[in-house]
């Protein structure tokens, strides 16, 4: 079981040279999170924002980001939540799953941008669902990513006559 881990957040235009240990930095201007990695590693994370990225959620006193860090390209390759300024650990994934869940952000990022031939291509993607989490560790719930051709292309005719 790993520590409880409290962050503080800062709001900047542009992200410092130097990322403070147990700080994450918050750019609006430039739609970017960055923090150093909460295993302690001392790498540093950048969590871009966009509608097929990561979200923040600002209560007005804490900060949250959606979905959960993964470091997958990082030698700890940590798995994280961050809750409320507090570091949720989750558990570690596999390869298979990392691939998964790469292909399904490709998915959604053609979907999103108007590729549909692109998302059409590609599979239905089914991420593994890990073995059951004990009470300390949060658990992902299983991912499939589907095309949504049916409902982008009536919202498109429904927008552009097309």
């Amino acid at each position: 079981m790993r520590p409880e881990i409290v962050l503080t957040h800062e709001f900047v235009r542009a992200m410092p040279d130097e990322l403070e240990e147990r700080t994450i930095y918050v750019s609006i201007d430039f739609a970017t999170v960055a923090h150093k990695c909460c295993c302690g590693c001392g790498r540093e994370v950048v969590t871009p924002l966009s509608p097929t990225d990561w979200r923040l959620i600002f209560d007005g006193e804490t900060i949250s980001i959606e979905p959960s860090v993964g470091s997958w390209n990082l030698p700890c390759r940590s798995h994280y939540w961050i809750r409320r300024n507090k570091v949720q650990w989750s558990r570690p994934w596999s390869r298979e799953q990392v691939q998964a869940e790469r292909a399904a952000d490709a998915r959604a990022k053609a979907i999103y941008y108007g590729n549909e031939i692109e998302a059409e291509e590609a599979p239905p993607v089914i991420v593994p669902v890990p073995p059951a989490p004990s009470s300390t560790e949060d658990a992902e719930s299983p991912v499939v990513a589907k095309p949504e051709r049916r409902v982008w292309r009536r919202l498109k005719r429904w927008m552009f006559g097309a």
